[in-house]
């Protein structure tokens, strides 16, 4: 599938805001059903509040040269998938059955936009 980079800045951006308020708000708040550690949460809180203010900034003023931003924030969000990975890895002990279950999906739904990203910015 390949959209416009328009569209894709503003799907990503508001998945991070998305992420960033699971994170650092729910999971933060329920850190006894989910396991990992707040000091985690809000460090990978405060990636996408990072990505979605990229992804604005990309939406209002890129022009001319989105592919190249676009593959900038479709690496960011795959070395974010590999930490979030590594955190997991470094907590399972610590997690629950839900907090394996959040970070899957969570990681599936980012990567497969990240396939997307990258498809798109590599095929124009």
């Amino acid at each position: 599938m390949i959209l416009n980079t328009k569209t894709l800045f503003i799907i990503d951006g508001l998945g991070a805001l998305l992420s960033a308020f699971l994170l650092g708000v729910v999971l933060v708040r329920f850190e006894n059903l989910f396991g990992m550690p707040k000091e985690t949460l809000y460090f990978l809180a405060f990636l996408p509040c990072l990505f979605a203010l990229y992804d604005l900034v990309c939406y209002l003023k890129v022009k001319g040269n989105e592919l190249f931003f676009l593959k900038g924030i479709g690496i960011a969000n795959l070395l974010y998938c590999c930490l979030s990975i590594i955190f997991v890895i470094q907590h399972h002990a610590l997690l629950t059955t839900l907090g394996f279950v959040y970070f899957i999906l969570e990681l599936m739904v980012v990567f497969a936009l990240v396939c997307i990203q990258l498809k798109t910015a590599f095929k124009k």
